[in-house]
Order: C-alpha cells, then sequence, then structure tokens
C-alpha cells in the first residue's frame, strides 16, 4: 500500500500561508481531477477548512503531490515544504483519525470538522476519486469519530472559535448585549457564531451574504436583520463587532473602507474578528487606530484555556484510536496477502492435479491401488518440499537462520526427534 496524507494546518503554518493553499468548496472536483491526471493519484480526497487543508491519496509517487500542490496554487516549494507535514500508510490513518475525531483541531473535540470531513469524502465521491482503500480508511474514519464522541468527554466545557470570538470582543468593548453586531456570511460557521451572539442579546444583530435568502433565513432563526452584500459598505459603520466567514477568493473589507467607516463612527473603536481562510478582510486594516482585528489564529490562546480540562477525556481517546488504527492495519494486511494465498492455492492445485493424472494412469494399467496410493501421496510430498529444501540448501550462511526462524511458522515442523 502506498497511502499518504499531505498537508498544512494551524500548528504548522500561518494563516498567510494556509490562505494560499486553500480550495474553495466550488472547485473541489476539478482539482481532484487534475489531482489524479496530473499527480498520477490512483485516488485522493482533499479536506480544506480554515484550519488545514489535506490531501489524502494512494499513489506510488510522492513528490509528484507536493509538486502538484505547488503548481496547482502557485507557490514556490522552498515556501511550502517548511509547513507541509508528508504522513504515510499507518501514520496517514491515525492522522485521519485524530483530524475527524477533533483531536488535532484549534478546538480539541470540536465537532464541526467531522461534517468537513464527510462533506470531502461525498465531494471526492461524486467525483470518482475513491477507491477501496479511502472508501474503507473514511468509513472507519467516521465510525472512529462515534466512537470517540460517545465513549469520551472530549467534546465536553470545549470552547469554540464561536465562543471565543464573544469573548475577545467582550474582552475589548465590555457587555455584547451593548454592542451592535455584524455578522459576514451564512455558512456552517457562521451558524455557530450567530448562535453564541444571539445567546447574548446583542442590542443590534445584521447578517449579510451573497445570497440574500441565505442570510434572511440564519437572521430569521436568531431574531436579527438580514441585508445584501451590496449594502455592507454603506452600512458597516453602525455596528460595533463585525464577524466575518465567507469564501471569497479575495478580501471583500479593505483599509480604504475602514478608513471612512471610522470617520462616520467619529473613531469609536471597533472589533473586527476574520474567522476566513483565505481572508475576508485585508491585513493592513489592523494598522488603523480604533480598529481591533483578530484572525483565526489571534483566537487560539482563547481557546487554550479550557484546553487541560479535556486531556484526561484526550487521552482515552487516543488509546481509541490507537486500537483502531491496529484494525484498520490488520485488515489492509489481510486484504493484500489474499492475492499471495490465491497464488499459493493455485499452485498447490496444480500440482494435486498432476499427481491425481499420474495416478488415474496407473490405475488403468492395472497397478495396485495401495501402490497408486502410496505413489501419489509421495509424489504431492516431493513437490510440496522440493522448493523449500532446496531453499534451505542453497540459502547463504546469513540467510539460513532467518528461514530455519521461519519455518516453524509456515510449516507444524517440530525439532524434537
Amino acid at each position: 500500500m502506498q497511502l499518504f496524507s499531505f498537508g498544512i494546518n494551524y500548528q504548522s503554518a500561518p494563516v498567510d500561508i494556509r490562505e494560499r493553499i486553500a480550495f474553495p468548496e466550488s472547485g473541489l472536483s476539478a482539482a481532484l481531477r487534475d489531482l489524479c491526471v496530473q499527480a498520477e493519484v490512483e485516488e485522493g480526497a482533499i479536506l480544506s477548512t480554515c484550519n488545514r487543508t489535506e490531501v489524502y491519496c494512494r499513489t506510488e509517487n510522492a513528490s509528484a503531490v507536493i509538486d502538484w500542490l505547488c503548481r496547482f496554487h502557485q507557490i514556490h516549494l522552498d515556501q511550502l515544504l517548511p509547513h507541509l507535514y508528508q504522513l504515510h500508510d499507518e501514520e496517514a490513518v491515525a492522522h485521519a483519525f485524530r483530524v475527524a475525531s477533533g483531536m488535532n483541531s484549534m478546538v480539541l473535540g470540536e465537532a464541526q470538522i467531522l461534517g468537513q470531513v464527510k462533506q470531502a469524502v461525498r465531494i471526492a465521491g461524486e467525483t470518482g476519486s475513491l477507491g477501496w482503500l479511502l472508501n474503507k480508511l473514511f468509513q472507519q474514519t467516521f465510525a472512529v469519530a462515534k466512537d470517540v464522541r460517545t465513549k469520551t468527554g472530549i467534546g465536553a466545557q470545549s470552547v469554540s472559535l464561536a465562543a471565543a470570538a464573544i469573548r475577545m470582543s467582550s474582552r475589548v468593548l465590555g457587555e455584547v448585549s451593548k454592542q451592535n453586531v455584524l455578522l459576514v456570511g451564512a455558512g456552517e460557521m457562521m451558524e455557530l457564531v450567530a448562535t453564541h451572539v444571539a445567546a447574548h442579546s446583542p442590542r443590534s444583530l445584521a447578517i449579510t451574504n451573497r445570497t440574500l435568502e441565505r442570510a434572511s433565513l440564519l437572521a430569521e432563526r436568531h431574531g436579527g436583520t438580514a441585508m445584501s452584500l451590496a449594502e455592507m459598505p454603506q452600512e458597516i459603520a453602525h455596528f460595533d463587532i463585525v464577524i466575518s466567514c465567507t469564501g471569497a477568493p479575495l478580501p471583500i473589507i479593505g483599509k480604504g473602507l475602514m478608513e471612512r467607516v471610522l470617520r462616520q463612527r467619529r473613531y469609536r473603536p471597533v472589533v473586527m474578528i476574520d474567522l476566513a481562510v483565505p481572508r475576508d478582510i485585508e491585513t493592513e486594516v489592523a494598522q488603523l487606530e480604533n480598529v481591533f482585528l483578530y484572525t483565526i489564529d489571534d483566537l487560539g490562546k482563547i481557546i487554550e484555556e479550557g484546553r487541560e480540562a479535556r486531556q484526561s477525556a484526550a487521552e482515552e481517546a487516543e488509546t481509541i484510536i490507537a486500537d483502531q488504527v491496529s484494525v484498520f492495519m490488520n485488515w489492509l494486511r489481510n486484504r493484500e496477502v489474499v492475492p499471495v494465498i490465491r497464488q499459493l492455492r493455485g499452485h498447490a492445485e496444480s500440482y494435486r492435479q498432476l499427481e491425481l493424472e499420474r495416478a488415474r494412469k496407473l490405475l488403468a494399467r492395472g497397478e495396485k491401488p495401495e501402490d497408486v496410493i502410496e505413489a501419489l501421496s509421495q509424489g504431492l510430498m516431493n513437490k510440496f518440499l522440493h522448493h523449500p529444501t532446496q531453499l534451505l540448501q542453497q540459502a547463504a550462511p546469513d540467510e539460513q537462520p532467518q528461514l530455519i526462524q521461519l519455518l516453524p511458522r509456515l510449516f507444524p515442523v517440530s525439532n524434537e526427534g
């Protein structure tokens, strides 16, 4: 087997590298097709979130996949390699289990990542880039993640990115209940953010999105108002907290816009939290006085505060994962040995047919049945033992001890007598 996982995440790469390697969901199918053709990949799946981009694949040419990543995202190899991890076979299996279980997340034990992995697998399946190996890997990955979630307390008291965003805003501006909040985007992450924001009863809550209908549905569920993305530049000055997470390939809020917003606000402070990768808010916005801009990486310290309380659950989860990695690898080894066993049995069958045909001829000539049976058994024994005996006799001196140790495992040989 040649199973690999290549990737970067929030631990290995800063956000400016992660956003360069991110795949928009709308382009995943095209990327997978290109990967399979250009990088000599037999099977492939791509997971791309705000915290990670990972390629899972079956290939005989690992370096071709890395070269493909660089070409596809137009990044020099020297820029990517310091941040890239490459995991092979058993390590790749363990990594997939850990990722889907929330063990490798910024928020230890977060549940959102499992849905993101399932979505990545669904897209790969629809694209036709999944085969027997990745299908089996991800089906067991989902089962392991469920076990970790139900058998440990890994998700208890976790501090989500959404909660961390609220906590960060409160530290700067005070109670969220006294602030006007704007959410830019209406995807899965913003569903979580909206839930947390609404729980703090802000003075007002507005949601803007490229698709107004989606923003309206989210706003209706959380007691807010909706606006189109085109209206946002004229309305943003009314908001004290702006939290953004869209799938836009380029920033949608720039320094020029925020300079005008600050003048309209008479330079009252505004907190901006950018949860998107690639980023929604230009980095230069952070240079403006009275703008407090935080990226997804800045929330890591807040999230880390609750991590120690979940360490015992994490140890239980790691035990489950290690056991299931062994189960998967045993399945894989057994699967890979089946063709060898089939070949061995076919070889033995050819011996059996040859000796059986010889015995039939002897019986047809009138030979005694007991003599024919004796000849048949002698012939089978000689054929089965010829090659092992010859190998033992002709083996080099340094090979013989290994063969002698292996022999009792292949044949019920006794050293007695």
